[in-house]
């Protein structure tokens, strides 16, 4: 059975021994999983994940104990670019959010597309949200890193996307095979409801974007995400090891 991992935004060097205080949150999700001073856990610092133990406990506080780095990597042999479209149903990215992290994008960039019929108020509104449910995904799937969540962007600042490799789901039969994974950063991109429109599928196309296919149905844009990132890792897990 796996340890509780905590996500620490600690600045200091870590070090054996070293005390790191917990933020209330975690102090109450301790208080319910009933964990006491002596308890084992795990902290994701910004340098890495720790085995620690709980140290202190009290009511809304609490203090772990550094033991010894894990040195394990759970991230995917390459960086991995979701370029995610910003939906006119914005809890659509409540839905998708865990699963994108748990299979391994680095990075997530919110993107307005045509039919994204973006609200810039209601999106800013959502962003601390979608941060913690980041993190919250980040700790059960025990990422060894927390993938970057940025500021959303016009869709034609994907024509220069400086990424090698650059594939876009696309619904309509394009006559082209989908590309192999190569071992080199990838980024990704599907349209939102209602589909990436005709010009802006040619803009990418134009712009060095492949087109991919997901099979002959056409997926909801809460679907798309997932599916990518899961035919993704699957390919990954048949190239050679780095």
């Amino acid at each position: 059975m796996s340890l509780p991992r905590f996500v620490v935004p600690w600045t200091e060097s870590p070090a054996e021994n070293a005390l790191v205080p917990l933020g209330p949150e975690q102090a109450r999700h301790l208080g319910v999983l009933r964990l006491g001073p002596g308890a084992a856990l795990e902290l994701l610092l910004p340098s890495g994940p720790w085995r620690a133990d709980l140290a202190e406990t009290g009511k809304g506080r609490a203090t772990a104990r550094l033991v010894a780095p894990l040195g394990e990597d759970r991230e995917p042999p390459i960086p991995l670019h979701a370029c995610l479209p910003l939906t006119a149903q914005l809890s659509l990215w409540d839905d998708w959010l865990p699963g994108v992290v748990e299979l391994g994008a680095t990075l997530i960039q919110p993107v307005l597309y045509a039919r994204s019929e973006p609200d810039i108020r209601r999106i800013e509104a959502r962003m601390e949200r979608w941060e913690r449910i980041v993190v919250g995904a980040c700790e059960q799937s025990h990422r060894s890193r927390i993938p970057e969540l940025r500021s959303p962007v016009p869709f034609r600042a994907l024509l220069e996307w400086p990424i090698p490799q650059r594939w876009v789901a696309y619904e309509l039969a394009t006559g082209q095979a989908n590309p192999a994974l190569k071992p080199e950063p990838l980024a990704f991109t599907h349209g939102p409801e209602g589909g990436i429109t005709e010009g802006e599928f040619e803009a990418l196309a134009a712009a060095g974007w492949q087109p991919v296919t997901l099979g002959r149905s056409i997926l909801r844009a809460a679907t798309c995400p997932s599916a990518l990132l899961g035919a993704v890792q699957y390919a990954l897990g048949s190239l050679p090891s780095p």
